[in-house]
Order: structure tokens, then C-alpha cells, then sequence
């Protein structure tokens, strides 16, 4: 479960490391947490040292993100559940669509059903 505040890991190679959750873009306005798939606005907080000259994004830019990764347990609807070991965010622009060319690790399915196919074409799998 990802809340506000909450530091997660930049699965992409927009040039950003870490990101900072500021606000969960679900629908009711309480929401609390955001799990896999779910859109958000983040701050990257820290950059790649080794892409610094070639990154798309700057330490404090605020950006949209679909998280594809959480600690928690996700279960899907055939009872199967699975978590991570760490939370992580892909990159969006203004449009939803990713700002990198490679997405890293494993992408869960549930992506696909939604705006988020592209995402899951620019990884390398899904499980």
C-alpha cells in the first residue's frame, strides 16, 4: 500500500532513482492508499549519478506515475496474491504516457487492462 509520503524506487530509465509520493489520483476524495496500477503525482527526489548530462528529469520535478510494485500483498481475483520486496513507480508525462525507453524488472498483468499498455511493452515481462 503506497500512501503520501511514501519513497519509491524509479523502475525506468528516465533518469530518476528515488520518487516521493504527493498525492494519490483515485477516485474519492479519501483515499488513503494506492496499490498496483493506480496513477500518482511524485517528486523525484534523487537522480542516477552515472546519467546526470542525459536525464529527463531534474532532482524536485513533479510528475504523474503508475505504481508497478509494492511491499504489500496484492491478490488477484483467482486468489493468487504476490508482493515485492520494494515499491516502485514508472514515470509518466502530462499525457500518461512513460518518459523512458526501458522499464526494468517484471511488470504485473493488471497493467494491461488498463491505459497503461505501453508500459508493459517497454518491460522486459509480466508474471
Amino acid at each position: 500500500m503506497i500512501q503520501i509520503q511514501t519513497v519509491l524506487n524509479v523502475a525506468d530509465n528516465s533518469g530518476g532513482k528515488r520518487a516521493r509520493c504527493i498525492k494519490l489520483l483515485k477516485k474519492g476524495s479519501k483515499t488513503r492508499y494506492g496499490k498496483i496500477g493506480d496513477l500518482i503525482v511524485v517528486s523525484v527526489q534523487q537522480i542516477r549519478s552515472k546519467n546526470k548530462l542525459t536525464s529527463k528529469v531534474k532532482k524536485g520535478d513533479v510528475l504523474y506515475g503508475v505504481i508497478v510494485k509494492t511491499r504489500s500483498n496484492f491478490k488477484r481475483s483467482l486468489g493468487l496474491s504476490f508482493f515485492s520486496d520494494q515499491n516502485s513507480v514508472v514515470l509518466l508525462n502530462k499525457q500518461q504516457k512513460p518518459l523512458a525507453t526501458r522499464v526494468f524488472g517484471l511488470i504485473p498483468k493488471e497493467l494491461r487492462n488498463g491505459k497503461f499498455s505501453k508500459v508493459v511493452s517497454l518491460s522486459s515481462g509480466t508474471f
